[in-house]
């Protein structure tokens, strides 16, 4: 399948740069012409947005980030991350018995570690993309540019070399990318996808409570984040309530290579 339009890969991944050189000499020149009293606050201030680059996932300060599918009828993108797992065969059959399709947003090691079931999500015509070589979710957010790359390039590859499929998406580790991914990403001609409907299933929310929260946000287009595996995601039960939902309010799943 060829790629959509709004498939962006980062064109300018150090655009950020000039802008932060830029606010700091700004800042430099209020501090040595006003003092520390409107020099430290301007300071604060100017990296208050650097900062809301990093946590808020659908920001889009440093590169494009896909937060919805342009579509007018109800279809959305199902994305299911941090697998493969345990679960992978079970939500692959019921994805299949609801005629559905997802992505899934692959952690390279794990795919390394169950490579069966990572060739099954393509063989059955599911979309596969890179969600880092080592998903490290507790300082993915701060890691350096040549750590940020390695993460990114060893998943790129390990999914690439077991299913013979070249991922085009990549999702940021909880979301959270930092100045430093935009360059590995261009290179490797990935577009970053964030989302527009989650539930919060991976942290141990009941399935009825995070489809309710998802049914509440689904709209056309909208772009589900889903979770399997992890002791607290309740994966194959909630992924089932969620497609009986769907089936109630007539929402169909579409993958973006297919529009």
């Amino acid at each position: 399948m060829s790629l959509p339009r709004f498939h962006r890969p980062p064109r300018r991944p150090h655009a950020w740069l000039w802008a932060l050189l830029l606010s700091q000499l700004l800042v430099a020149a209020l501090w040595w012409r006003f003092g520390w009293r409107l020099g430290l606050p301007v300071m604060i201030a100017s990296h208050l947005p650097l900062w809301w680059g990093v946590l808020w996932p659908q920001s889009r300060l440093y590169g494009p980030v896909l937060t919805r599918l342009p579509v007018e009828d109800r279809r959305v993108w199902l994305t299911i991350d941090d697998g493969p797992s345990a679960d992978t065969r079970a939500i692959l059959d019921l994805l299949d018995a609801h005629g559905a399709r997802a992505t899934f947003f692959l952690v390279g090691d794990r795919a390394r570690a169950r490579p069966d079931d990572a060739r099954e999500i393509v063989r059955r015509g599911h979309g596969i993309g890179n969600h880092s070589a080592g998903h490290p979710q507790a300082w993915f957010w701060a890691l350096g540019p040549r750590t940020m790359a390695g993460e990114i390039e060893r998943g790129q590859e390990a999914l690439r070399a077991i299913t013979g499929v070249k991922p085009h998406w990549f999702r940021a580790v909880v979301g959270m990318a930092n100045p430093f991914v935009s360059a590995p990403l261009k290179r490797l001609g990935l577009a970053r996808v964030a989302w527009s409907a989650r539930g919060y299933d991976g942290v141990g929310a009941s399935p009825e409570r995070v489809v309710r929260r998802i049914a509440g946000q689904l709209s056309p287009g909208a772009i589900v984040l889903l979770h399997e595996g992890g002791a607290a995601t309740r994966s194959v039960e909630t992924i089932a309530l969620l497609l009986e939902r769907m089936r109630a309010e007539d929402y169909r799943t579409v993958l973006p290579e297919q529009l």
